[in-house]
Order: C-alpha cells, then sequence, then structure tokens
C-alpha cells in the first residue's frame, strides 16, 4: 500500500469508496486546518467531507450527514509498536 491515502474514501461498507484496508491502517482527516475525528466520507479532489447530523437517522436507519465544502487534507495515522 502506497504511503498516501485514497482520494476518495468512505466508512459505510455499502458505498463503492469503502477501502477496509485503508481504514484498517487508520486515517485522519484535517479540514480547513482542523482536526477531525467525526468524518464519515471524504473527497479530496472535490473539496468536501461528509459528517453526521447529530442523531438524526434516515427511514433506512442509517445516519443523517450533510457534506461540507472546505480543504481536505487525508493522512495515515502513526501506528505504535507496543
Amino acid at each position: 500500500m502506497s504511503d498516501t491515502p485514497p482520494d476518495h474514501l468512505a466508512v459505510n461498507p455499502a458505498s463503492p469508496f469503502h477501502d477496509a484496508a485503508a481504514l484498517e491502517r487508520g486515517v485522519g482527516v484535517r479540514f480547513n486546518g482542523i482536526e477531525r475525528d467525526d468524518v464519515e466520507e471524504y473527497s479530496v479532489s472535490e473539496g468536501w467531507i461528509r459528517v453526521q447530523a447529530g442523531k438524526a437517522r434516515d427511514r433506512r436507519g442509517n445516519p443523517m450527514t450533510l457534506k461540507i465544502k472546505g480543504a481536505v487534507e487525508p493522512y495515515f495515522l502513526e501506528l505504535k509498536n507496543a
């Protein structure tokens, strides 16, 4: 696997942009210079992230999300060797 995270990544396994290997390695997202740990999906090339909208759910029980536009900088988390 390369040292750069994918351009488009989603947490939801039903999404075509879900990458289990990258998520297992650990991906962090810096959005507009601020560390975010609540990102459900992101796209670097299009410049947006999706985050949950509180506790709201759709009719299928999935969390409602908001798309926020801005500068997206994904990175792989450092894994600590125990």
